[in-house]
C-alpha cells in the first residue's frame, strides 16, 4: 500500500507565461543514391529517426530529438527538445529548411545528425540566416536582393537553396563546399512567389564513370534538377526552366467574382505530379508535361496553408485555416476491359487543432526521385505526421496508409495498436516553457518568490503566507478569499535576442537574466511590499576579464545561485566557459573566482561510456571514471553547458552539456573534482539530494535515470534495483521528465536516511523512494513462488510510487519549505483565450 504524504500545496495558475505559436517545422532530408544504380536500402527502415526542427512567431528554433536508442521503432516519448536557437528580438519564422552539408559523405541508407546538416530560416524579411546549430546563435545571413522572401526551398541535392521573393523573382544560392552565395536570377513576373518546390532531378549520363568501378558513385554533380514549380499570389502556378530561368508553362486556378487566389502551398512528387493548395480550399493535382488539371478537392473550407508528401509518394497531407488535416491516396481504379488507371481520392480528414494549422512535416521525409530511383520503405512501420499552428503545441500522429494490408503496423509513438492516419490516436507534444526543455519558472525558497521570463521581459510574484488559525478554529471568509499572491516586480528589458536563462537567488536578493550577447545582474530589494532591482552596470565588464580576449559573448545559456545566494555559476554561451562567481557581500563587487574549461575538451575515442559497469562493482566504477578522465583531447570541442546543479550543502557543483557529459566541481576548494562517464543521452535534468548531499540524481529524456556518489565516485550499489526496475507507467509516460524536487531537509529529521524524489513532467508528477531494498524484497518474495498479493515494482501500485496527474500542463514542480508545495500551471484554455477566435462555419442541417 502507498504511504501517504501529506502536503500543502499551492496551485499557481497567476503565472502568464505564454508559449509561441508554431509557424514551421522541418524533418533533415534524406541523401540522394547514386543515379548510377537503385537505391540499396530497399525495404530498410533509417538506423535513427531525424531531428525535427520547430520555427516558432517569436523568432526561436527548437531542434527535437527523438528519445528511443538508435535502431529502436518505438518511444513513448518521441521528440524531445534538446536545443533552442535563440532569434534576434523581434523577429520572426515563416519558413525553416535543412540542407545536408557535404551530401557526397554521407551514405545513401543513413540519417543525417546535426553535424551533417545547414539549417536556414527566413522572418518576413529579405535576409537569408543560416544557423551554427552547435553554437546556438546565427552563422552568416545574406540577402535576396529581391525583398521579402515568401518561400524556400532546397534542392534534392542539397547544393541549391530556392527563394520566391516578393519582387516576382525566383533567386536561387549556391550551398555548394558550404558556402552561400548568390547564383542566379530568373525571370520576373507580377506577382509574389508565395510558394515553391523543385521537380525530380535528372540522371547524368556519365558512360566514364559507370565503367570506372573506383569513381565516386555518390558525386553531388551526377544530378542535375531540370525544373521547379511556384505558386503565386495572381491565381497561378508557374512552371520555370533551372537551366535559362524562364517560365515553360503556367497553370491557372478558380477565382471567385474576379478576385486573385493565392496558391500558399506546392509539391512535386516523383512522377512529375504537382500538388496546390490555395486560398479558397482547393487541393489540385496537375500534369506537369502538359501542365493540365488531373484532379480537384474542395477538401478545406478556408486557405491551404501547407502540405507535405508521404515518404512513399502514394499520399499528401494539407491542411490550413479550417484547422483540418486532409489525406489524399493514390489508388488503383479500373477502366473498361484490362486497363487499369491510377486516381487521386480524398481518404479521410481530421481535426486535431483549435486554430489555424501552418506546418506539416513527415518522417521519413519524402525524396523527389524519378520512379527509377524511387525509395522503397517497410510497409510494417507507420511514418510519424507532424503539425503545427497556432494553438503552440506540435501533434503528431501515426499516419499509414489505409491501403496497407499489413495486419501488424508497428506504432512508432506507442499511442494505441492501430497505426493509420485515420484509426490511430495523435498526441500533443507538451511545449517548453523556457529554451532547451529548461522551465521559465524559478523559485526563490526563502523569499517565496516565483520568477517567469518571457522572450525580453519577466515578472516576479511574491507568494504569501496563510495566517494559521488558532486552535484549528476556521479562519474568516475573508481569509479564505484573499489572494495567496501578488505581482511585485514587472520589468521589459534592452536585449538583442529572446532571453535564454535566468536565476533568482533564495534569499530574493540577486536576480540574473541572459540574451545570447549578455549576463544582466540585478540586485533586487524590498520596498513597502514592491521589488525594486539596481541593475550591476559593470558586471559585464567583470566577466569579460575572465574570458579570451577574442570573446564577443558575456551571455549565459545556465546559471545556478548557491543556497547561501553567496555565488553565482555560470555557463557561457559561447566557449563553454564555466564561471564561478563571488556576488560579495554589501557593498562589495562581484568577483571572478575562476574559470574552468573542462567541457570545451572531448574524449580522444570520442566514445560513450555506457553507464554503471557490467559486472555493477564499484571498484570498476571508480575505474570507468578515471578512465574517462585520462581519455581527454586537447582538442575544443563544441558543445553547449545547459544543465546546473549545486548540492544543498554547498559543496558540489555538477554540470552537464549536449554532447552528454557531467563534470563535478568542489566549490569548497573551487576545483575540478571528477568526470562521470557518459551516457547515450544527453541528460534532461540533475538535482542534487539534501539529505545525502553527495548524491547526483540524473534524469534523461526517455524517463530513466541514474544515481551517481560524487564523493566517492561510484554508483552506489543500492542504486541499482531503483535504476533498473523503475515503473513501467514512468517509463511509458508521453511526457518525458522536466525536473526533480526534493522536500528540504527539516533540522529535526534524521539525516542521511532515503528519501523519496518528486519528478515531474508537464502532465504528471510522482514521488519514488531512493531506497533499494524494497525493490529487492519484491524480486526475492516472485523468485520464492509467493502466492499472496503480490508487490510488483513494475506496477503502479508499489509502495515506493504514487503518480499524480491532475494538474496540467505544468511549467514548474518544487519545494518553498518542509511540506510546502508548489505547482505552477498553465491550462491550455487559459493560453488559446490569447489567441484570436478560430475559423468557424455553421453546417445547417447537419447533426
Amino acid at each position: 500500500m502507498a504511504e501517504a504524504t501529506t502536503l500543502a500545496l499551492h496551485r499557481c495558475r497567476f503565472v502568464d507565461f505564454t508559449p509561441s505559436p508554431i509557424t514551421a517545422l522541418a524533418f533533415p532530408p534524406l541523401p540522394l543514391p547514386s543515379p548510377n544504380k537503385k537505391p540499396s536500402s530497399l525495404g530498410k527502415q533509417p538506423a535513427r529517426f531525424g531531428t525535427l526542427a520547430v520555427g516558432h512567431a517569436n523568432g526561436n528554433i527548437d531542434l527535437c530529438e527523438w528519445t528511443g536508442a538508435e535502431g529502436d521503432l518505438q518511444s513513448s516519448q518521441a521528440w524531445v527538445i534538446r536545443a533552442t536557437l535563440s532569434g534576434p528580438y523581434p523577429s520572426k519564422v515563416d519558413s525553416i529548411v535543412f540542407a545536408i552539408r557535404h551530401p557526397g559523405d554521407i551514405p545513401a541508407e543513413s540519417v543525417p545528425s546535426c553535424s551533417d546538416l545547414r539549417l536556414f530560416s527566413s522572418g518576413g524579411g529579405s535576409e537569408v540566416l543560416e544557423w551554427d546549430i552547435d553554437r546556438g546563435c546565427v552563422r552568416r545571413t545574406i540577402s535576396s536582393q529581391g525583398g521579402s522572401i515568401w518561400s524556400m526551398s532546397v534542392n534534392p541535392s542539397s547544393n541549391l537553396l530556392a527563394l520566391g521573393c516578393e519582387d516576382g523573382t525566383v533567386r536561387i544560392l549556391s550551398l555548394a563546399n558550404d558556402t552561400l552565395s548568390h547564383h542566379r536570377r530568373f525571370d520576373r513576373v507580377k506577382c509574389r512567389v508565395l510558394s515553391i518546390a523543385w521537380g525530380p532531378p535528372n540522371a547524368r549520363q556519365t558512360s566514364s564513370k559507370a565503367a570506372d568501378d573506383t569513381s565516386d558513385d555518390d558525386d553531388e554533380d551526377d544530378w542535375s534538377d531540370v525544373w521547379l514549380v511556384t505558386g503565386g499570389s495572381d491565381s497561378s502556378l508557374r512552371k520555370w526552366d533551372v537551366a535559362t530561368g524562364r517560365v515553360l508553362d503556367r497553370m491557372g486556378t478558380d477565382k471567385i467574382r474576379g478576385e486573385r487566389t493565392l496558391v500558399w502551398s506546392v509539391g512535386v512528387l516523383g512522377d512529375g505530379t504537382i500538388v496546390s493548395g490555395d486560398s479558397l480550399g482547393m487541393v489540385k493535382f496537375w500534369d506537369s508535361r502538359t501542365c493540365t488539371q488531373l484532379q480537384s478537392f474542395q477538401a478545406h473550407g478556408a486557405d491551404v496553408l501547407c502540405l507535405t508528401v508521404d515518404p512513399t509518394g502514394t499520399a499528401v497531407y494539407t491542411s490550413g485555416v479550417d484547422q483540418k488535416i486532409s489525406q489524399f491516396c493514390l489508388v488503383k481504379t479500373s477502366k473498361g476491359e484490362k486497363s487499369a488507371s491510377r486516381r487521386w481520392i480524398q481518404t479521410s480528414s481530421r481535426r486535431m487543432h483549435s486554430h489555424d494549422v501552418r506546418a506539416l512535416a513527415i518522417w521519413p521525409p519524402y525524396s523527389t526521385l524519378p520512379p527509377s530511383h524511387r525509395r522503397q520503405f517497410p510497409i510494417d512501420v507507420a511514418p510519424v505526421l507532424a503539425s503545427g499552428g497556432l494553438d503552440m503545441s506540435v501533434v503528431i500522429t501515426p499516419a499509414a496508409l489505409p491501403t496497407n494490408t499489413v495486419l501488424k503496423i508497428v506504432n512508432p509513438l506507442s499511442t494505441s495498436v492501430h497505426a493509420t492516419f485515420e484509426d490511430s490516436y495523435h498526441r500533443r507534444l507538451p511545449y517548453s516553457s523556457g529554451p532547451s526543455s529548461t522551465s521559465a519558472v524559478q523559485v526563490a525558497r526563502e523569499a517565496r518568490l516565483v520568477c517567469c521570463i518571457r522572450d525580453a521581459g519577466l515578472s516576479i510574484w511574491k507568494i504569501l503566507k496563510k495566517p494559521q488559525p488558532l486552535d484549528e478554529a476556521v479562519a474568516s471568509v475573508d481569509d479564505l478569499d484573499a489572494p495567496g499572491w501578488e505581482k511585485v516586480l514587472d520589468m521589459e528589458l534592452n536585449v538583442h535576442t529572446n532571453l535564454l536563462a535566468s536565476a533568482i537567488s533564495d534569499n530574493g536578493r540577486w536576480l540574473v537574466v541572459s540574451d545570447l550577447y549578455e549576463s544582466k545582474l540585478f540586485s533586487l530589494t524590498d520596498s513597502a511590499g514592491a521589488i525594486k532591482p539596481r541593475r550591476i552596470r559593470e558586471f559585464p565588464s567583470i566577466l569579460q576579464a575572465s574570458l579570451p580576449a577574442k570573446s564577443v559573448s558575456t551571455g549565459g545559456l545556465a546559471f545556478r545561485f548557491t543556497p547561501d545566494s553567496s555565488k553565482l555559476v555560470i555557463a557561457t554561451t559561447v566557449g563553454s566557459y564555466l564561471l564561478i562567481v563571488d556576488l560579495g557581500v554589501d557593498d562589495e563587487k562581484p568577483r571572478v573566482l575562476r574559470r574552468f574549461d573542462h567541457h570545451r575538451h572531448g574524449h580522444l575515442s570520442n566514445r560513450v561510456i555506457k553507464g554503471r559497469p557490467i559486472d555493477e562493482h564499484q571498484e570498476t566504477a571508480e575505474a570507468a571514471v578515471e578512465e574517462s578522465e585520462s581519455e581527454v583531447s586537447s582538442t575544443p570541442v563544441t558543445t553547449s553547458i545547459l544543465r546546473l546543479a549545486t548540492s544543498f550543502d554547498g559543496q558540489w557543483l555538477a554540470t552537464s552539456d549536449s554532447h552528454a557529459r557531467t563534470h563535478v566541481y568542489n566549490l569548497d576548494s573551487v576545483q575540478h573534482h571528477c568526470v562521470l562517464p557518459s551516457f547515450p543521452q544527453a541528460t534532461q535534468t540533475i538535482c542534487f539530494d539534501p539529505s545525502r548531499p553527495s548524491i547526483l540524481i540524473l534524469a534523461f529524456p526517455n524517463n530513466s535515470i541514474q544515481i551517481f556518489d560524487v564523493e566517492s565516485k561510484q554508483f552506489p550499489a543500492w542504486s541499482i534495483d531503483v535504476c533498473n526496475n523503475l515503473p513501467k507507467r514512468l517509463k511509458r509516460a508521453h511526457d518525458h521528465i522536466l525536473g526533480v524536487a526534493f522536500e528540504p531537509v527539516d533540522v529535526e529529521s534524521t539525516p542521511k536516511t532515503p528519501r523519496y524524489a518528486l519528478f515531474w513532467g508537464s502532465t504528471w508528477f510522482c514521488k519514488i523512494k531512493l531506497d533499494g531494498s524494497s525493490f529487492i524484497r519484491a524480486k526475492k518474495r516472485r523468485r520464492d513462488g509467493d502466492k499472496s498479493p503480490k508487490i510488483d515494482p513494475l506496477s503502479d501500485d508499489h509502495a515506493n510510487f504514487k503518480m499524480i496527474t491532475h494538474y496540467r500542463p505544468i511549467l514548474f514542480v518544487d519545494f518553498l519549505a518542509p511540506g510546502e508545495l508548489l505547482v505552477v500551471e498553465r491550462p491550455l484554455v487559459d493560453v488559446l483565450a490569447t489567441l484570436p477566435p478560430a475559423y468557424f462555419v455553421h453546417k445547417y442541417g447537419a447533426s
